[in-house]
């Protein structure tokens, strides 16, 4: 059996890089920057019975998850609509055709490197979700009561 080291920050962290590395030649050919495809993939959350999102519940959104300025966010969603024409933004966040086809398409790599980067048994997928939801409210938990100490 493997000797697998402790779940630390520094795992994590590794983890999270090397996810970010599969992912950002993928963006890259898509000519899309992280922030740019998180837009697209909560645009398109709701699925055709709930086309879009609203703008305002999109930048909060990614803004709490992702832990970035929301001015970032805003300035995403202008590039994808200006630039790239592929969201229109009014008050909603709309993909339009090409954004669903660009979507679509990086989407579609990423599903096959999910697929084999997580091909592992239900209960350990199960066991790790846990533990790092528990670790993630754990350190929203703290982000909040220093935001709270520097008021």
């Amino acid at each position: 059996m493997p000797d697998y080291p402790a779940l630390s920050t520094r795992l994590i962290g590794e983890t999270e890089s090397a996810l970010g590395a599969l992912l950002a030649p993928l963006l890259a050919e898509a000519e899309l920057t992280f922030i740019q495809w998180v837009v697209l993939s909560l645009a398109t959350a709701g699925g055709a019975s709930s086309p879009g999102i609203g703008r305002d519940q999109l930048i909060n959104g990614i803004t709490k998850a992702r832990k970035v300025d929301p001015a970032d966010v805003s300035a995403a969603i202008t590039e994808l609509e200006n630039a790239a024409a592929l969201v229109t933004a009014g008050d909603r966040v709309t993909l339009t055709d090409l954004g669903q086809a660009s979507f679509s398409r990086v989407r579609a790599r990423v599903e096959e490197i999910t697929n084999y980067v997580f091909d592992l048994p239900a209960e350990d997928l199960a066991a790790a979700g846990r533990v790092l939801a528990t670790v993630r409210a754990r350190a929203n938990s703290v982000l909040a009561d220093m935001g709270s100490a520097s008021r």
